[in-house]
């Protein structure tokens, strides 16, 4: 069966509300490796492991590594639990994202998790970003620390795309809805996407600005991922349309979906971003003038945000280190917040 780019939209528009609100990836198959993924680039630095079901990416002096999903996807849940190296990781950048750069090479779209290194003693921090339509010159990037080592155990990090918003999870918080409005424009993704993980040097950037750069002596970097879910249609770019969809939903029913997060959801995602969140571009004055128009301004969080420091972001040069094109030939403990 091919369905269209609208029908796809229409199949999927259950499974991932209920999804939203039934527990997420506990109730979602998991997909072997193998099955889901592909090598990207690191040759020897990207390991299998368990039956096919955990790999490990790896940075040293002279490469890092990543995988991509073997299927661009219009609209779904994807998620991955991934434990970071531990120690000093300063520089080093681990990103879980999806991207269509090497399809629409002038104007992409990309959603972004990046993990950022730091010196020993200090915490990794998160870093969430989205693009729609080549937008690069409008960085939506938010920065947060978590309440727990991402170095110590495997934690899930997902994404909820559809037409009308993103959502970021750590485990089954929310940190960050991002929602569609009419004043953006093509600004939100809208076209279909793989998804990529990657470990890469960012020591222009990733760490105080580069201050404190990757020190090799600590390498390899290693960073585990398993447990991947790939919930969405697999979609050909060029026929806009879909042979291969998963609808399979969990148990639930229309009364159980929500329009959005849950109000128990907002709860928690309120305070992780009242207790975590150390940057968003949206109070960005030296970037902005004027915030972007999706920016709903409050007045308590910008001034709560001023007392961290100034944010530096890798511009284009994060982009190379992260994407690396490739030619395609067949696309057939959050209680405690």
């Amino acid at each position: 069966m091919v369905v269209s780019y609208t029908d796809c939209v229409k199949l999927l528009a259950f499974s991932l509300f209920v999804v939203a609100a039934s527990g997420f990836y506990r109730n979602m198959p998991l997909v072997p490796f193998d099955e889901g993924y592909t090598h990207l680039f690191g040759n020897d630095n990207l390991v299998v492991h368990r039956d096919g079901k955990s790999v490990h990416l790896s940075l040293n002096e002279r490469t890092g590594s990543g995988f991509v999903s073997h299927d661009l996807y219009l609209h779904g849940f994807f998620s991955a639990s991934i434990k970071l190296p531990a120690d000093y990781t300063a520089g080093v950048v681990v990103a879980f994202y999806m991207s269509n750069g090497d399809v629409f090479e002038k104007n992409h779209d990309e959603i972004d998790f990046e993990f950022l290194g730091n010196i020993r003693g200090k915490d990794w921090r998160i870093q969430t970003n989205v693009y729609g339509n080549g937008s690069t010159d409008i960085g939506r990037e938010e920065r947060y620390n978590l309440w727990f080592d991402p170095s110590d155990d495997f934690h899930q990090y997902s994404i909820l795309w559809t037409d009308s918003q993103i959502i970021f999870y750590v485990d089954s918080v929310p940190i960050r809805e991002f929602k569609r409005t009419a004043s953006m424009g093509g600004d939100f993704p809208s076209k279909p996407m793989s998804l990529y993980a990657t470990i890469w040097d960012g020591s222009d950037w990733a760490t105080n600005g580069g201050k404190y750069r990757v020190n090799y002596k600590y390498a390899p970097y290693v960073t585990e991922f398993s447990d991947f879910i790939l919930h969405g249609c697999a979609v050909d770019p060029i026929e806009q349309s879909s042979s291969r969809c998963d609808t399979t939903t969990t148990q639930g029913s229309e009364d159980s979906i929500p329009t959005g997060v849950s109000q128990t959801q907002r709860i928690k995602m309120d305070n992780f971003r009242t207790k975590h969140m150390t940057y968003s571009y949206c109070y960005d004055q030296i970037r902005y003038k004027v915030p972007p128009s999706e920016c709903v301004i409050n007045p308590l969080e910008s001034q709560r945000l001023k007392v961290y420091d100034p944010v530096t972001f890798g511009g284009s040069r994060r982009h190379h280190g992260k994407r690396h094109h490739r030619s395609r030939t067949s696309r057939s403990e959050a209680n405690a917040i």
